[in-house]
């Protein structure tokens, strides 16, 4: 998966590589499914959901320039394999998940993984952030928003990244956000398609 669906494509950031070689992926990929855990593309996990596409993992990690010391907000918890790989990468991570089954799911394959020790997972509409842990260092978004949510943009830290899929429901530019100075610049990265950010900020 790493060798060739990741680094032939480009992507040579070796902490974001190791940390998807030794994260078990079948692990938070459920059992009807994990013939596909290694596949170059996104896997169903329930609920309308997927676990993304290895490669997106990758890149939307590498995005967020993490070097150990940061606090970062997980949008769109899943499973819990994208929160697995920044805590990998970070001092904390916080993992939202607006679906209190996915929810449940992400904190026992974390914990299977043994990944848990410093993610944590909340049930909450993520599309408003997490803000008593407020601010964030980093924010990643795992799912489509209509507009970048403004609390995302307040809860993140001056100097901070975020990265964020917008768009409408069929296709989205990945965004990557910096906050500098009390101002913000955005760049795009490619065009991606995410299932929809639930929530207030999101599409109801």
């Amino acid at each position: 998966m790493v060798e060739c669906q990741i680094r032939a494509r480009g992507l040579r950031d070796i902490r974001v590589l190791d940390a998807m070689a030794r994260i078990p992926r079948e692990e938070f990929v459920p059992e009807p499914r994990r013939a596909s855990s290694y596949s170059d593309e996104p896997v169903s996990i329930g609920w309308d959901q997927t676990i993304s596409q290895p490669y997106i993992v990758a890149l939307m990690t590498a995005c967020l320039h993490l070097e150990g010391r940061e606090m970062v907000l997980e949008v769109g918890c899943g499973s819990g394999y994208h929160a697995a790989v920044l805590g990998a990468l970070a001092r904390r991570v916080v993992a939202v998940e607006i679906l209190p089954e996915l929810a449940a799911m992400a904190e026992a394959n974390l914990a299977r993984a043994g990944c848990a020790a410093n993610v944590s997972v909340v049930t909450a509409d993520g599309s408003q952030g997490y803000l008593p842990l407020a601010p964030y260092d980093a924010i990643s978004v795992a799912a489509a928003a209509p507009a970048t949510p403004q609390p995302l943009l307040d809860q993140l830290n001056d100097p901070g990244r975020l990265v964020i899929p917008v768009g409408d429901l069929f296709e989205q530019e990945l965004l990557i956000i910096e906050k500098s100075g009390g101002k913000t610049h955005t760049r795009t990265v490619t065009g991606v398609r995410f299932v929809p950010l639930r929530g207030e900020h999101g599409w109801r």
